[in-house]
């Protein structure tokens, strides 16, 4: 029985994920407080179910659209999470955000090369641009490796 519910409510989770992701796109929808607030809820219910797309996505919200350094930090940690389980949209936003540094930590290339390197692997179509760029121009911490960033250029197409 206990088999059961959890696999209904695990269902029931997914389903209502998928719909709040389409109702994202509905402008009228989002900007209604009771509205936005349960796109939030299953944006979020998801995300703690560990499913790195809901993090990435989630995380990448709480980033740009929160409030506070709370909403912020809760956003990085998400994006952190998905981002080492392989998702390469929250891997390619780690590496600009490593690079852009904030007002607790310093910019950081060697991280975000890692990061980039990351999101390349999963496919992420401006990681070898990003890479080349940084290998070119160099960045703190790290030297320019114009053989790198030619490496990276051939990789980008």
């Amino acid at each position: 029985m206990r088999i059961v519910t959890r696999t209904v409510w695990l269902l029931r989770a997914r389903i209502s994920y998928w719909v709040a992701r389409q109702l994202f796109h509905w402008p009228w929808f989002a900007r209604q407080p009771r509205g936005w607030q349960w796109l939030e809820g299953q944006f979020s219910r998801m995300a703690n179910l560990g499913d790195p797309g809901a993090m990435g996505f989630y995380g990448h919200i709480l980033m740009f659209r929160g409030k506070g350094l709370a909403a912020r930090d809760e956003g990085l940690r998400l994006l952190r999470l998905a981002a080492e389980q392989g998702e390469a949209r929250a891997a390619y936003q780690m590496g600009v955000v490593s690079l852009a540094g904030s007002l607790r930590t310093a910019p950081d290339a060697v991280a975000a090369v890692h990061w980039w390197e990351v999101a390349l692997a999963g496919g992420h179509p401006l990681a070898a641009f990003k890479l080349a760029q940084l290998y070119r121009q160099g960045g703190p911490g790290l030297a320019p490796d114009l053989e790198r960033a030619a490496h990276y250029q051939q990789a980008q197409g």
